[in-house]
């Protein structure tokens, strides 16, 4: 069992910058990949980003490549999603997901393949 809680949204305006934290609890051999996905207000929950733990190799939706960074404090097991250049279109809940996922060496941005998630975190920026 993994338990998930997820840090650090808030309200900001367009071209700023945001750091998410979700600190994990329970079983280290129950993930090997975690994420951060977003669901916008009326749609379904989407992935932004994945890490996978063993080598620390992420993965991004195009939408956030080169704004955002997806890291892991491995002193802390504390994942973080580094939010820079923030738009309008960020606005989200943010969620942290975790899931051990065999017979892979990278991290899908696949929402129905994880089975540990966060309360969320909200999101909201301003043009």
């Amino acid at each position: 069992q993994v338990q998930l809680v997820e840090s650090g949204g808030g309200s900001v305006q367009a071209g700023g910058s945001l750091r998410l934290s979700c600190g994990a609890r329970g079983n280290d051999f129950s993930r090997n990949c975690m994420g951060w996905f977003r669901q916008a207000p009326g749609k379904g929950r989407d992935a932004v980003a994945t890490l996978y733990i063993r080598t620390g190799s992420p993965s991004y939706t195009d939408s956030v490549k080169g704004r955002f960074t997806i890291s892991l404090d491995y002193t802390k097991g504390t994942l973080l999603l580094q939010m820079d250049s923030l738009t309008p279109e960020d606005t989200a809940m943010y969620y942290c997901a975790a899931d051990y996922l065999r017979g892979r060496d990278y991290c899908p941005l696949a929402e129905g393949l994880y089975g540990y998630w966060g309360q969320g975190t909200q999101v909201t920026v301003s043009s």
